[in-house]
């Protein structure tokens, strides 16, 4: 620009570089701020599984995607069923297809005419001849002639103040070693089972009559 000294005409004045320094860290900030938010929800969210036919014993039928179990007295005929050497062959276990080595994790089991069955997680490579909660590579809640219990290595320790709700959660604490059985209703711990898990463990299932339906991939409730 004629009339200027060299160098002026390019330059911006100090004020707006000011504001357009701030308007650029305005932007980052609100852009970090909402990543932030999702990485916390993402977080609180727990582990999205199903249940692996494979591993489900004769006995048991999943529905609805694999995400439900039901117990037939007859089952599945063996012949029918692909060989596997992953399947529970003594006890009508089945296990979920996704393991967990870290983290806080949540899930609900919708519970529909079943008097007995068991709820917990189990060691990636359980005994396909063992039940869960027979050992100390499993660790479950059980429900049984209207009474809870908590079962590990076949000892039973008795449940009170829970009675038998159709919906039940679990919430697993890795890093803290333990597995609680929640009251979804009062959003509330109701008992905590200490563990030892030595590596990769699975949300475990058994059930002798009804049938169970699994409700992952849901955030962990707030004060729990």
């Amino acid at each position: 620009m004629a009339g200027l000294l060299p160098g002026v005409a390019c330059r911006i004045p100090t004020w707006l570089e000011m504001a357009l320094s701030f308007a650029r860290s305005w932007r980052v900030c609100h852009w970090g701020a909402k990543r932030l938010g999702i990485s916390a929800a993402e977080a609180r969210r727990g582990i999205s599984f199903k249940l692996e036919e494979k591993t489900a014993h004769s006995s048991l039928a999943l529905f609805r995607g694999d995400t439900g179990v039901k117990y037939g007295m007859v089952g599945l005929e063996p012949t029918k069923l692909a060989l596997s050497m992953e399947r529970f062959r003594e006890w009508a276990v089945v296990l979920a297809d996704t393991a967990v080595t870290n983290g806080k994790h949540y899930w609900e089991v919708t519970v529909k005419r079943s008097q007995q069955f068991r709820i917990g997680v189990a060691d990636v490579d359980i005994s396909r001849d063992s039940c869960i909660g027979v050992d100390d590579h499993s660790w479950v809640f059980s429900f049984a002639q209207r009474k809870w219990h908590t079962i590990l290595a076949n000892e039973k320790v008795p449940i009170e103040g829970i009675g038998q709700p159709e919906k039940v959660g679990l919430l697993l604490e890795y890093e803290a070693q333990k597995l609680s059985l929640v009251d979804v209703n009062q959003v509330a711990v109701v008992h905590t089972l200490q563990t030892d898990f030595r590596g990769p463990v699975v949300p475990a299932f058994a059930l002798w009559d009804g049938e169970l339906l699994t409700h992952s991939g849901l955030e962990v409730p707030e004060g729990l």
